[in-house]
């Protein structure tokens, strides 16, 4: 959480420009964007040689005249070698060659030799040196990306280690609340600084079983590196607690005190404390925090995102969108409605929950509460707006849910995630509307007309945006899908700020270059900060996992002896939705797929509902008590101030409602979506 969210409210930038950190950050990422881009650039190299130059494979501008010979008479040689036998005395088993057998053999490697004479004709025809730039350039590559497999697993630590230091730096780990006085600040840094020794420690342990094992020298290699991450972020906390910020006064702890610890550090320390104490595994935060570099391109998707988030803050899309309503004069219950509606889809594109708020939170925040809307009502909305859209087409986590299990695929789950947004947006926008009353909307006169001239000036980015992508399809043969999209979005995301910069140029009186240079370095710099706090909280959310995967909780709760699909889907229900309050959503999944779906799947449960229920639980889970991840997101991008500004008069539900909104409609949701299909097939 970062102090400079209880400045001001709804502020559009956070964090001030660290222009180098921004600038190489953004390489980093743009380097695992064209690592990620190799394979469907080969591919059409191979594309293109094979329509250029006819059998293209085949085709070698280096090749040399075959030296076999043409002119074998096979009669005369026939003889030749029948004439040179001679018995060997010593041999039993020597007899005469056969003349038919060594012509056969004659013809076959005559044939050969004329087949490699007619190839080697054929490719003199072809071998100019324009064949031989292009094969240099594809097999270059080639060999690039042959040889540098796991070059993706090391940019991947050095895109973790800079943003999570700058996290460190700036104090932008997500906690319950910030430091509030010198005291505090200390217990924060300190318990990160214990944290990342014990993560050393572990990974020393870990390396010493690796020495004892042959063919591990490229898993060692891996765990120095991370060792040398955790050793930096050591460094950098013993600064942050010997030199404390002078905004932060003199203070003591307090019962409460305990908030500020970073949930990273929470999480840490319950799993080692279970690794090192019950289970005596000392290697096993070491051993459960590497599997995020076995998954690194999924976690590189998502600072890809995370940097598509940040670029479209940096432009005026988001504002240009709500200038399209503002004709209407929705009243606040109606506009918050259409938000939750229209914000799902930006919301899918960012890869997952969360990242949309840090994006556009504010400035939906600030619109809610231009047309009238309570702090309570906007609150809410705001950080369920970053929500509801984890089940539509392309967010990243169902497609690392189907990457995880083969049971279910992208286009079942997408489909009927389609019905589950429909199904939870409806009951929001009915309960809102109900509960706040005045929804209907009164537009002025010449209100339709007014919402199209507001389209206007969204065509150039819509025309941009479609031609990159048409431009990427032509060039890699790189179609726009679920797959694709953490490599084409940051690209399109670019060409759109290049060409909001030329506008914010002329009103600035900067180039459209030096425009677009703040602007994007602005972006990767917010970028790293939230990249570094999400990916940490990521790799102990997998640690603390650990703790369910080893212990015996999966097989005590699904015992062999439980045959009712009823009763799994309740205690599915339950721990699906504890495992949502304390965990983020990618390391969640990673922990469902390897404890509770295959014994869920076993007892009855359809693989395709089981995963559905899974992500309306991790939804309802980040929106409920004690984390609700999304509220502290929201709470970063609107202001503590505001946060604590809250109404606190009225009903309960007033009083409450920024937290009981949520739970009003992810609760039955999930009840829904759990027992409802269930009346199909588990009778």
């Amino acid at each position: 959480m970062n102090w400079r969210a209880m400045t001001a409210t709804g502020a559009r930038t956070l964090y001030p420009v660290h222009r180098l950190h921004g600038v190489i950050l953004l390489l980093l990422l743009l380097a695992t964007l064209a690592l990620g881009m190799g394979n469907s650039l080969h591919s059409r190299l191979l594309w293109v040689g094979e329509q250029v130059w006819p059998n293209y494979y085949l085709l070698n501008p280096d090749a040399t005249e075959p030296t076999c010979n043409l002119s074998v008479d096979i009669d005369t040689e026939v003889e030749r070698r029948v004439a040179a036998y001679k018995p060997d005395p010593d041999d039993l088993f020597s007899s005469p060659p056969n003349p038919e057998a060594i012509r056969k053999s004659l013809q076959s490697n005559l044939a050969l030799c004329e087949q490699r004479h007619l190839q080697f004709a054929e490719n003199q025809k072809h071998a100019t040196w324009a064949l031989g730039v292009f094969k240099d350039i594809e097999q270059g590559l080639a060999d690039f990306l042959l040889k540098n497999i796991d070059l993706t697993k090391f940019l991947f630590i050095g895109m973790f280690a800079m943003a999570a230091a700058i996290s460190a730096l700036d104090a932008d780990h997500i906690a319950l609340r910030l430091p509030r006085n010198r005291a505090e600040w200390r217990l924060s840094q300190g318990s990160q600084f214990v944290v990342n020794g014990l993560m050393l420690l572990s990974l020393s342990a870990y390396v010493g079983r690796l020495q004892a094992s042959p063919g591990a020298g490229d898993t060692i290699i891996l765990q120095y590196a991370w060792s040398l991450v955790f050793g930096l972020f050591m460094v950098i906390n013993a600064i942050r607690f010997l030199f404390v910020p002078e905004r932060m006064k003199a203070g003591s702890l307090a019962m409460s005190s305990g908030l500020v610890v970073p949930l990273y550090c929470t999480m840490g320390l319950i799993a080692m404390s279970y690794f090192f104490f019950v289970d005596g595994y000392s290697s096993g935060l070491a051993i459960y925090f590497g599997m995020m570099s076995n998954l690194s391109s999924m976690f590189i998707n998502i600072g890809l995102y995370v940097l598509v988030g940040m670029m479209l803050k940096q432009t005026r899309v988001p504002e240009l969108l709500l200038n399209v309503l503002k004709p209407f004069n929705l009243p606040a219950p109606m506009l918050a409605s259409v938000i939750i509606f229209a914000t799902a889809f930006p919301t899918a594109f960012t890869g997952a929950s969360g990242i949309f708020i840090l994006a556009v939170g504010g400035v939906v925040y600030d619109e809610l509460r231009r047309a009238g809307a309570g702090r309570q009502l906007s609150l809410a909305t705001t950080a369920m707006s970053g929500s509801l859209g984890v089940v539509l087409n392309p967010c990243l986590l169902i497609v690392v849910v189907a990457a995880l299990n083969k049971e279910v695929t992208t286009t079942e789950m997408y489909g009927w995630g389609f019905w589950v947004f429909i199904m939870s947006a409806s009951l929001f926008s009915f309960i809102v509307c109900k509960t706040e009353g005045n929804w209907k909307p009164r537009p002025a006169p010449g209100a339709v007309r007014a919402a199209v001239r507001e389209l206007g000036p969204l065509i150039p980015y819509a025309l941009t945006a479609a031609a990159v992508i048409l431009v990427i399809w032509v060039v890699l043969g790189l179609q726009f899908n679920e797959y694709s999209a953490p490599l084409i979005l940051p690209l399109v995301m670019l060409a759109v700020v290049m060409l909001d910069a030329g506008k914010a140029g002329q009103e600035s009186g900067q180039s459209r270059t030096q425009a677009f240079f703040d602007r994007s370095s602005s972006a990767a710099s917010d970028s790293a900060v939230h990249i570094g706090a999400l990916l940490a909280l990521i790799g102990f959310s997998i640690c603390l996992g650990g703790i369910l995967e080893r212990s015996d909780i999966v097989h005590a709760l699904f015992p062999e002896s439980l045959t009712s699909p009823w009763l799994a889907m309740m205690v599915i229900v339950l721990m699906l939705t504890v495992i949502g309050m304390v965990m983020d959503p990618f390391g969640a999944v990673i922990l469902v797929s390897a404890t509770i779906a295959q014994p869920a799947i076993q007892i009855g449960i359809d693989p395709l509902h089981f995963w559905i229920v899974c992500l309306v639980a991790f939804e309802l889970g980040y929106l409920s008590p004690p984390v609700a991840l999304n509220h502290l997101l929201t709470r970063q991008v609107v202001g503590e101030t505001e946060v604590l500004a809250a109404e606190r008069t009225g009903s309960f539900w007033h009083r409450y409602q920024r937290l009981l909104l949520p739970l009003a409609v992810m609760v039955p949701t999930l009840l829904l979506v759990a027992f409802v299909p269930m009346l199909f097939y588990a009778l």
